[in-house]
């Protein structure tokens, strides 16, 4: 674990809001030189803090209307069952994120769909066919009001 001070947290919620932000831009922001802004960005991205960059797609601009949070309890457990499961459900490309859990069900998978009747055919054709699926319990999103920010 790396040691962050109130300048690598304000770094933080500054690259949150926007990660295409230059470092002379945010060091502007913050007070820091250009070179310095720098340095600490790379420490933390080699100390693992960023895991990634990600492009932040609106699916309902791409199409895709309708977003189901399901719940899945597989009807088997085992390590081999949770690899088959696992490496299944990733290869859906409408499945966007596969959560393991502890407690009621094993997994939560965030699943966009173009509508309703496009969600039933992902649904009944691909998710319930993957190996070792029991229940599955369906959520709809109807709205999404806040989005989580950064820890630091």
């Amino acid at each position: 674990m790396i040691a962050l001070d109130d300048t690598d947290r304000a770094l933080i919620r500054a690259l949150a809001r926007d990660a295409t932000a230059s470092a002379g831009a945010l060091g502007r922001d913050l007070g820091l030189s250009q070179p310095a802004c720098w340095r600490r960005i790379r420490r933390m991205r080699e100390a693992g803090v960023f895991r990634a960059e990600r492009l932040d797609v609106d699916a309902a601009a791409l199409g895709f209307g309708v977003t189901v949070f399901l719940g899945v309890k597989l009807a088997t457990k085992g390590r081999l069952s949770l690899q088959d499961f696992e490496r299944a459900v990733t290869a859906i490309p409408e499945v966007q994120t596969v959560e393991h859990l502890l407690g009621m069900y094993d997994y939560r998978l965030r699943v966009v769909a173009r509508d309703i009747s496009d969600f039933e055919r992902v649904l009944r054709r691909r998710i319930m066919t993957l190996p070792g699926v029991g229940n599955v319990d369906a959520n709809v999103l109807l709205s999404e009001e806040r989005r989580p920010g950064p820890l630091g």
